[in-house]
């Protein structure tokens, strides 16, 4: 099943979580907030199926909740739900 990823930047608390469960998916801005450095944080390119552990693992450890996975593109909104 695809998945898609993207960090809700205004929930963000920059606390490193998901670099530890994710290097290769996760980096931060100059503000030091998370993004998916898959799309540049827009959550429209789906994740790769190799990946989808170390993703979930991400947004288990989130504490802010700030990292989400779905069925569909985000098409840059965390908040997208279709």
């Amino acid at each position: 099943m695809v998945k898609y990823l993207i960090v809700d930047k205004e929930t963000c608390i920059a606390c490193g979580a998901c670099s530890i469960h994710a290097p290769n998916l996760f980096d931060y801005d100059v503000e030091g907030l998370a993004y998916v450095t898959l799309d540049n944080n827009q959550g429209s390119l789906p994740l790769p199926s190799d990946q989808l552990e170390q993703a979930e693992d991400a947004v288990f450890s989130c504490p802010s909740l700030s990292i989400k996975i779905a069925d569909h593109p985000f098409h840059g909104d965390p908040h997208h739900s279709s």
